[in-house]
């Protein structure tokens, strides 16, 4: 029902009288960007200005902006490392935030390979929540009906462990999804999923997964969106789906759980759930046995009018795969957020993959914009960088994103780049380039040039009793397999042909690679199934230089050639194949504890 013109939005007529609040009020955030940003800083910087970490800064009580940029630093993880351990350690004194740490976000890895402890607090849930709640009033305005029906969303937690002072860490999804805000969350017929909370909430990855999908496919007429935080991970439950159909019709056809499903509650709940349908499993039957899987979620969940996943940054490369899967249904992309913060949304969900821009809520923490200049010399502390205000930052050009928060992060680089694309009202719009010095992500993982390089070097020294050496290597995500994987490109330097290293050698080379690579890259190998074994794909001598003279016909200097780490146009990565020698994958899991802790 839509609601009186009279209080209709400038984004379009809300869907109900709680819809207009919310568009009523992403208007007031963001006309009034610059006045809510001053008021955020004073009350962050009021709030803790008696900290340990503020107080070294001699503010002095000042709140304004021009003090604040003065006399603090810009500042990475690394630098707040020594007082992050100090909390995690069991120090409770004020060191970052006035209020209590009430529990630490994990975030992707240190250049020490171990996952970031982001400290947050519990107020945090609060702002969260108001960022969540915003979501539905938008995709509203785009997709009527979405309370006529449900959603099919994979939704996981995590492992999650205690540091050696006792506060909780986990990633930032299983924090919310744990959280009283999520699991009492009130009725909301926009909101309804198919998943009930015991599924997601499960921490055994297959239970869940299977009582997700089985509660989908008995809903199959009422799921109207189907989605997954991220594009991997829908993917990750179709292959689900193609591996587990015939059990998940048998349960279906006779009404009775599979007993590979153990955990008391989910049983319990899905006991309720589950009723006999024969025909129900015929159909899904037919479909799943079908060659040709193309179309496969329109096939089954035949009203679904849009994915709801991330696909941009490294995840657009998922976007074809999707599009088969689904028939090229519209995919939308609604908040943009981190570990550290929430940032904002999509205020044009149903836009094109590579058109969507989210809008930064003001409200949500301070940000400041590092300007991003690819080959300039970077800053020191003698040379501090010159940071541009949320409300003055220009179209078209690209910013490192710097947050302020609540929680006790000041001046601190999050390390998105992000490209201007304009404005809503006084708020600006950012398309998500990418992740700094990422090279290769598959899922929620993320590894860079150093650690590539580290990884190659500890796994070439299992050539050495083979007098073999790694002349060069470049590396592509794969994510034509489902989960996708790591591939690794070698050319070899084999000074004894009689002498050659073995299968089993290069086999133990992708293992020794992947214990190299940092505990996000390892738990999605052991802990989430997300990532696939790693492939060392042997090229023949000479390649790389093919590859150089290829990139000098295209227009690259030969005196500035660097061989690329990461490659993924398509022709460079025909080129690499069409010269392959062998291909070997990694025999095992590499070691992941999740009690580790540094």
């Amino acid at each position: 029902m839509a609601v009186d013109s009279a209080i209709s939005s400038p984004l379009g007529p809300p869907a109900c009288e709680k819809d207009a609040k919310a568009l009523r009020f992403i208007e007031e955030m963001t006309r009034n960007a610059d006045a809510v940003q001053e008021r955020v800083l004073a009350d962050i910087l009021t709030q803790n200005s008696m900290t340990e970490y503020l107080r070294r800064f001699k503010l002095n009580g000042a709140t304004d902006r021009e003090s604040f940029k003065s006399k603090l630093s810009v500042i990475t993880y690394e630098d707040l490392q020594p007082e992050i351990q100090r909390i995690a350690n069991g120090d409770r004194s004020a060191i970052l935030s006035a209020h209590p740490i009430s529990e630490f976000l994990t975030s992707s890895g240190t250049s020490a390979g171990e996952r970031k402890l982001m400290p947050t607090i519990k107020e945090e849930l609060d702002r969260r929540q108001l960022l969540y709640s915003l979501l539905m009033p938008v995709m509203n305005l785009y997709v009527p009906g979405l309370d006529k029906g449900k959603g099919l969303y994979f939704l996981f937690v995590k492992s999650e462990t205690r540091t050696p002072g006792g506060l909780l860490a986990r990633p930032v999804l299983t924090s919310y999804y744990k959280s009283e805000q999520f699991k009492t969350r009130p009725y909301d017929p926009y909101n309804v999923y198919t998943s009930p909370n015991e599924a997601i909430l499960c921490p055994d990855s297959f239970q869940s997964m299977y009582t997700q999908m089985l509660c989908g496919l008995q809903d199959r007429h009422q799921v109207l969106r189907v989605g997954a935080v991220f594009a991997s991970g829908l993917l990750r439950a179709i292959r689900f789906l193609q591996l587990n159909w015939q059990q998940l019709s048998n349960d279906i056809e006779t009404g009775v759980l599979n007993p590979k499903i153990s955990d008391p509650s989910l049983r319990e709940c899905m006991g309720k759930i589950l009723k006999p349908d024969p025909e129900l499993a015929m159909f899904v039957r037919q479909e799943c046995s079908k060659e040709s899987w193309e179309g496969i979620i329109t096939r089954i969940w035949p009203n679904t009018k849009y994915l709801d996943v991330i696909v941009t940054g490294a995840m657009a490369q998922y976007i074809p795969t999707l599009d088969y899967y689904s028939g090229g249904l519209p995919k939308a992309c609604t908040m943009y957020a981190s570990s550290e913060c929430y940032f904002g949304l999509n205020l044009n969900p149903m836009c094109k993959p590579s058109e969507v821009s989210y809008t930064i809520m003001p409200n949500m923490a301070y940000f400041e914009f590092l300007p991003h200049e690819p080959n300039s010399p970077g800053f020191t502390r003698d040379s501090p960088p010159k940071l541009v205000d949320l409300v003055d930052v220009e179209v078209g050009k690209e910013y490192e994103l710097v947050i302020t928060t609540y929680a006790g992060l000041c001046r601190y680089r999050v390390g998105d780049i992000l490209r201007v694309t304009g404005f809503h009202n006084s708020a600006p719009q950012f398309h998500f380039v990418r992740r700094k010095n990422v090279l290769l992500s598959i899922d929620s993982d993320k590894t860079d040039e150093a650690e590539l390089q580290t990884a190659v070097e500890n796994a070439s020294k299992l050539l050495r009793e083979f007098n073999t050496s790694v002349v060069e290597y470049t590396s592509y995500a794969d994510t034509k397999t489902i989960p996708g994987h790591y591939v690794i490109y070698w050319e070899l330097l084999v000074k004894d042909t009689a002498n050659s290293p073995t299968d089993d050698a290069l086999k133990q080379c992708c293992l020794a690679m992947e214990e190299s690579l940092n505990s996000v890259y390892r738990q999605g190998r052991v802990s989430d199934n997300s990532i696939g074994p790693l492939e060392i794909r042997v090229v023949k001598s000479g390649t790389f230089e093919e590859l150089m003279d290829y990139a000098i016909s295209r227009g690259a200097s030969i005196n500035q050639y660097k061989v690329p780490r990461c490659v993924n146009f398509t022709p460079i990565v025909e080129l690499l194949d069409s010269r392959l020698v062998s291909a070997h994958f990694s025999p095992g899991l590499p070691h992941w504890n999740p009690e580790r802790r540094r």
